[in-house]
């Protein structure tokens, strides 16, 4: 792989998780997340093999969803509350559609299996960018809405998957 391109990828990573995790309001880091996303595909697919391409597509198509969750659970909060403020989550259709969205991106446990499959696809580096760096961004997302979310759900959820 070109240097410079894995450098701007990396590059491009890290600025995606930082947006996400300092932002407190809901479009802004829904951009950092889509920024996570489209900067990890690249990295996935960079061993011309098909197994890679599959890992990208099934990794892209999960985390788009799990974005458009956030995204539609951001704008049904900011309806009923008039506010686009992270740590004002307080419609419950937005906590069931965040905690949701927010498994899907962590891989948790009632949306867990396309990890599995797109870590088979993946190199030993590149999984481990995925279990672990593109996890920051959704446990700050949790982190800054705790109050709201269930948290008997995220644990059952959270032990489910140990």
């Amino acid at each position: 792989m070109n240097p410079t391109f894995s450098m701007v990828m990396l590059l491009s990573l890290a600025t995606g998780t930082i947006i996400t995790m300092t932002s407190y309001h809901w479009l802004l880091a829904w951009v950092g997340l889509e920024i996570n996303t489209l900067s990890i595909i690249p990295i996935i697919s960079t061993t011309h093999h098909p197994r890679s391409t599959e890992a990208a597509t099934k990794y892209f198509l999960t985390q788009a969803a799990a974005s458009a969750l956030i995204l539609f659970s951001s704008m049904v909060n900011a309806w009923e509350t008039g506010t686009w403020d992270i740590t004002q989550l307080s419609s419950m259709p937005s906590h069931v559609l965040l905690t949701a969205a927010l498994a899907m991106k962590l891989g948790l446990v009632p949306m867990h299996f396309w990890l599995p499959e797109v870590l088979q696809g993946s190199t030993l580096m590149t999984a481990l960018i995925i279990t672990t760096w593109q996890k920051l961004a959704p446990m700050t997302l949790i982190y800054l809405t705790i109050n709201s979310l269930s948290t008997t759900i995220l644990l059952l959820m959270g032990l489910t998957s140990t």
